[in-house]
């Protein structure tokens, strides 16, 4: 199984920062190829991991080991030292991704080895929550975008079921006891039928440096459903937010809706 999936910015521009992906339940590298591509072409350099096993009493410690192996993997040639990853480096998870991140890298005082500068959290599921059924209803919690209900029937790699397993309780429950002082971004779709939406806000306002986006119509999968270029759009604005030291680099002031 190929390790990584790389995606690099255009040639002759200045690399932003460092986006590094952690999928979720039944996803692959292939899941990812869309947006990986939308973030190289604003100059980001990202690189997708296959998803970690959540399995047994630390389902943190495979993350940790496969996170800095790829961080590393990211040093860019000619660098300061030879050595420096081109930050912000920020840490996307997604469903099962999003909680096994929040679990190593969501508490002050962290010993993981890989210190981020922000994190991004996309449809964390809620405690014991859980999809069983056919493939097409569990398509239909995951996404209503047919280019995304496509890449996933036809990647034979891509696991069905799987969102019908739980998380590790441990895991569950430090999703939703984020206390970082790291920036984060929650991104949850409103019709999720997976995510503790009230917990989540909660969760989301009591971090010291939170930002909680709540993406209209869209489901599980909300990196890659029907709204994915406003997801994209919304990525890139925190991260351009994150390279300017938290300040907004645009003020919105109209009236107009």
């Amino acid at each position: 199984m190929t390790q990584y999936s790389d995606f690099f910015a255009p040639e002759g521009l200045r690399v932003r920062g460092t986006v590094v992906v952690v999928p979720g339940r039944g996803e692959t590298l292939a899941t990812y190829g869309r947006l990986g591509r939308r973030l190289a072409a604003d100059a980001y350099r990202v690189r997708v991991l296959n998803a970690p096993a959540l399995d047994g009493d630390d389902a943190t410690v495979e993350l940790s080991t496969l996170l800095e192996a790829a961080v590393t993997g990211t040093v860019a040639e000619g660098s300061a030292g030879g050595e420096d990853v081109v930050r912000p480096l920020v840490v996307v998870g997604a469903d099962s991704g999003a909680a096994a991140v929040a679990a190593l890298l969501g508490r002050a005082g962290t010993a993981a080895t890989v210190r981020p500068d922000a994190l991004v959290l996309a449809g964390l599921p809620g405690r014991g929550a859980g999809s069983a059924g056919s493939w097409e209803e569990e398509l239909d919690v995951r996404t209503a975008c047919p280019t995304h209900r496509g890449t996933l029937t036809d990647d034979p790699d891509v696991r069905r079921g799987s969102l019908g397993r739980a998380l590790p309780d441990t895991v569950s429950a430090a999703a939703l006891e984020v206390r970082t002082d790291l920036p984060v971004l929650f991104l949850v779709g409103d019709a999720d039928p997976l995510a503790d939406h009230e917990s989540l806000r909660r969760t989301a306002e009591s971090a010291p440096r939170a930002r909680l986006s709540v993406v209209h119509g869209a489901h599980h999968d909300v990196l890659n459903d029907l709204q994915h270029r406003s997801v994209a759009a919304e990525l890139v604005d925190f991260l351009e937010t994150v390279r300017n030291g938290l300040r907004p680099l645009v003020t919105v002031e109209s009236s107009a809706w």
